[in-house]
């Protein structure tokens, strides 16, 4: 292969149009010549910069800028070395990226592998905590309202801790001395690579367990974890621990770190406990003062229950010698019940005499069964009779009906009513016709007037001038014509030539109708 090197000699002559003992080289050895010179002059670098668009890609890796004032430049992150970085990237933190130089010859950019991340000092941590809490505020995790009551004295508590160090020493000593509890310890690391995540899981772990499982259900949870720097306590401020805090069924006593370290899990759980034996101290009461607190409660009760009963005992005589004497009363009582008895007795001896007397009478008054019996066949035997003679009569008299429904004489008569309810019905629409027809007001002296087509005029200004009209009277019919629109009368010729037309189609008409048979009834309209 040809030496690379000579790309990048300065000294070399410059090429001209008459030259051709120049190498040649492809795109893919120039960006290869390329990258291998910035690894090999960046092998290992620091980096420091604000981080701008991270993208953790579907695929693992994680794509990102980093730029400050000047410049500008992008980072990978392999998939193998995302989860090592302990952090988790967000737009704006100032870090310093630890990796070595590289390019992407597909697009002839240069960039930078980043094999470990750490935040830019303290100031960015801090800000970055205030950034993360002024976001879970808002959304309402941090909510007084969603705080729940510790119980008073639980039967399991769950601690979350690493099994190692000396808190779960610490809070086991402490609830041993106040009040021994069952315990259930959840080891997890509390700091480094992936300590939120087992936090996280170890919380909502306890909040999945049953009542009656394997692993029963804690009434309580302790997060605890001793004192350390902002970054070994970094773990409690990632957002998936406070999340699970937050979201916890189980009331949650968080005791991370000292008295003056302050978590994100502190603002999120139900109480914050100032120390991990502090924690222990609020999770259960002293058992001693318990004790103590019931003998006295039960001192007090037997004293309450003695000074009752005394003044009930006092009560109670108060009233007695209000009292008459109860031999007094039995004896008044007893005079009264013998009273009462003799009188029950004379009372039952009248009351059996009456009844005896009333069954009696009333045997007395009843009639003998077979008079009974007798009378009863006589009404039978009478009602039978009636029956006989009642059918009897009944046939008679439908035959005699039926004998006196001969067919030739109802025939005629009932054609006969017919016509006669015909001739009435036609009688009484034909003076219904005449008392509604126009003629009876015509003979009161009233004209109908009809245009050359035979249609009624009925206004004065339906008539034409020079038109012609009939005129219809009680006894006949008219000619006429107009001459004029103001009521003028027609001319003398015209009216007697329209009044021969007139008579001429009269005639005509006549002509046309046929003449009724002499032996026709005729149209009675």
């Amino acid at each position: 292969m040809t030496d690379n090197s000579s790309l990048f000699d300065s000294n070399a002559p410059a090429a001209t149009g008459l030259e051709h003992n120049i190498n040649e080289f492809s795109v893919g050895e120039i960006s290869g010549a390329v990258k291998r010179t910035l690894e090999g002059a960046f092998g290992r670098v620091r980096v420091r910069g604000e981080i701008s668009r991270p993208n953790y890609h579907g695929s693992g890796h994680l794509y990102f800028t980093l730029k400050d004032a000047d410049a500008a430049m992008d980072g990978v992150c392999w998939r193998g070395s995302v989860g090592k970085l302990g952090i988790t990237l967000e737009e704006g933190m100032e870090v310093i990226c630890t990796g070595r130089i590289s390019s992407y010859p597909r697009s002839s950019k240069y960039q930078l592998v980043v094999e470990a991340v750490e935040l830019a000092g303290e100031g960015a941590l801090l800000k970055l905590l205030e950034d993360r809490r002024k976001k879970l505020t808002a959304e309402g995790l941090f909510d007084p309202d969603r705080k729940q009551e510790l119980p008073f004295l639980p039967e399991i508590i769950g601690v979350i801790t690493s099994p190692t160090g000396a808190v779960i020493r610490d809070i086991l000593h402490r609830l041993s001395d106040r009040f021994p509890r069952r315990v259930l310890l959840w080891p997890v690391i509390v700091q480094g690579d992936g300590a939120a995540e087992q936090v996280a899981r170890a919380i909502n772990g306890f909040n999945a367990c049953k009542p009656d499982g394997v692993v029963p259900r804690p009434d309580l949870i302790i997060v605890a974890r001793g004192g350390g720097s902002l970054e070994d306590l970094w773990a409690f401020n990632e957002e998936v621990v406070v999340r699970a805090a937050a979201e916890s069924d189980i009331p949650l006593i968080s005791a991370v770190g000292h008295e003056t370290d302050t978590t994100l899990i502190d603002f999120a759980s139900d109480v914050r406990a100032p120390t991990p034996t502090a924690a222990a101290e609020m999770a259960v009461p002293v058992r001693a003062d318990l004790e103590a607190q019931l003998l006295d409660n039960q001192r007090r009760l037997v004293a309450g229950l003695e000074r009752c009963w005394e003044d009930q005992r006092l009560q109670l005589e108060g009233l007695a010698r209000g009292l008459p004497q109860p031999d007094r009363l039995l004896e008044e009582a007893a005079q009264r019940l013998d009273s009462e008895t003799d009188r029950l007795k004379l009372s039952g001896i009248n009351r059996l005499e009456q009844h005896r007397e009333r069954v009696a009478g009333v045997g007395a008054r009843l009639r003998h069964p077979r008079d009974v019996m007798a009378s009863a066949g006589e009404r039978l035997s009478q009602t039978g009779e009636r029956f006989d003679l009642a059918v009897s009569t009944n046939l008679q008299n439908s035959k005699t009906r039926f004998e006196g429904l001969d067919a030739t004489i109802r025939l005629p008569n009932a054609i006969a009513r017919i016509f006669k309810v015909g001739q009435d019905r036609v009688s009484s629409q034909g003076q219904l016709l005449e008392s509604l027809s126009y003629k009876g007001v015509l003979e009161r002296g009233f004209a109908l007037v009809r245009d050359g087509d035979g249609k009624p005029v009925m206004r004065a200004a339906e008539a034409i001038t020079g038109g012609v009209i009939e005129i219809e009277f009680s006894d006949g019919s008219r000619g006429a014509a107009f001459d004029g629109e103001d009521g003028g009368k027609p001319k003398a010729a015209e009216r007697t030539a329209k009044a021969k037309k007139t008579a001429v189609k009269k005639e005509d008409t006549n002509k046309k109708k046929p003449s009724p048979p002499d032996d026709s009834q005729g149209s009675l309209l």
